[in-house]
């Protein structure tokens, strides 16, 4: 069966169909952004029992370093929170180095506190890794009680600084009063 032209104008789109379309797709999202489900806990407190936000960890850019760095500041590469010592706390272990603008100075490793004061400037309390030691600081994580992090560093002073050649993975646990640490070389010791 064939078709005239005067049959199918009605099937022609006009610029009143793509308004009411684009009005109704845009009433259809607004109503998908009013109508969201609650934020997801888990469980379903009781009226009255909201738990108290816990202990949160000392900021490490608050922090003032016991690094030398003649002059230029501190850069905090890499942090990780957790409770170090198992008095209910998070500590903040952070990766501290000169901001020297080129080139990638040594780290220093620190573990912070709180400060004596509520809302005073967090204290070092440990240092897991001094700066004499020349090694770079990736991965750092506290998970269980213990830090781990990556070091790497170089052999001799003939290795391009650009590729270091010892790399070793660093374990720091608290025991009897302090920082004990486990260093394990990488499978070929020297990469």
């Amino acid at each position: 069966m064939l078709h005239s032209p005067t049959d199918l104008a009605h099937r022609r789109t006009r610029p009143v169909h793509w308004l009411a379309t684009a009005t109704a797709l845009a009433a259809v999202i607004a109503g998908a952004g009013l109508l969201q489900p609650g934020r997801a806990t888990g469980a379903t407190p009781a009226p009255g029992s909201e738990a108290a936000p816990g202990p949160t960890a000392p900021d490490a850019h608050a922090a003032a370093y016991p690094l030398d760095c003649k002059g230029a500041p501190h850069l905090v590469t890499e942090t990780a929170q957790g409770d170090l010592d198992g008095d209910g706390r998070p500590e903040t272990v952070a990766a501290v180095r000169c901001d020297a603008g080129s080139g990638t100075p040594p780290h220093a490793l620190y573990v912070l506190a709180p400060g004596p004061q509520e809302g005073s400037a967090p204290r070092v309390v440990a240092t897991l890794l001094d700066a004499g030691r020349r090694r770079t600081v990736t991965d750092l994580t506290v998970r269980d009680g213990e830090v781990t992090a990556r070091l790497l560093g170089y052999s001799s002073p003939s290795v391009p600084r650009y590729e270091p050649d010892v790399k070793q993975l660093a374990k720091w646990r608290w025991a009897v009063g302090k920082f004990r640490q486990e260093l394990t070389d990488s499978a070929a010791g020297r990469v």
